[in-house]
């Protein structure tokens, strides 16, 4: 496996489910906000607003990019506020960062969320400092993953190239368009078969820790 990521300059990460486990439910308390920001926008019932939310979120790839292309939805605003969660029961993972800290080259973060809920989560994570920039949905023009003009929109912002670089991602649909650029793919979550899935793993630190040879984790998290 070291082999096989030995060209990668660029480590990509994202955020949500990725860098914390889905037991942490911080998207449980993103969709109430983002179901109550939809009911009072659109004046809209807490059901209708509820499957439109979902809804969006299959369909465009965030309920962002529905609301703004369908409501003409400000999206900075919608940022903000659905981003105000609470984070206290989140905990600093020291092994998670000392197996991001021992890969050798770039590190970054890209989200469909903002940058502010990128470095709140990951200071929540203990990880401020790992990462050499952060990226949110704002710096692809408010386009989202998996629309391939977010990928390259930020790629180029950082100087990424795609063919030395290698993605980390829960959501495999955020695969397939960093794959057909020449990216190293790798989906954290449940065993996925698609083609452009190349690796998967349910543990990311174990995952980091094989690649890069850091055999003793403190399993302090």
């Amino acid at each position: 496996m070291q082999q096989a990521f030995s060209h990668v300059t660029t480590w990509v990460f994202d955020l949500d489910n990725t860098l914390y486990p889905p037991s942490d439910a911080l998207f449980d308390q993103i969709d109430v906000l983002m179901t109550a920001y939809v009911m009072d926008s659109l004046k809209l019932d807490q059901p209708t607003a509820n499957k439109l939310r979902a809804d969006y979120w299959a369909q465009y790839g965030t309920t962002l990019a529905g609301l703004m292309e369908v409501h003409d939805l400000d999206p900075e605003p919608f940022l903000d506020v659905v981003h105000q969660i609470d984070l206290s029961h989140v905990q600093a993972d020291h092994d998670l960062r000392a197996a991001i800290q021992q890969l050798d080259g770039r590190k970054i973060v890209y989200t469909n969320g903002s940058r502010t809920h990128a470095e709140r989560v990951t200071q929540a994570r203990g990880l401020s400092g790992v990462f050499d920039a952060m990226y949110g949905v704002e710096h692809a023009g408010y386009e989202p993953k998996p629309r391939r003009v977010a990928f390259e929109r930020v790629f180029a912002l950082d100087g990424v190239n795609p063919e030395t670089a290698a993605l980390f991602e829960d959501d495999q649909r955020n695969l397939e368009i960093p794959h057909a650029m020449g990216m190293k793919t790798v989906l954290v979550g449940p065993k996925d078969d698609r083609p452009y899935i190349h690796y998967q793993t349910n543990n990311l630190t174990d995952f980091l820790s094989r690649l890069t040879g850091l055999s003793a984790l403190s399993q302090s998290a």
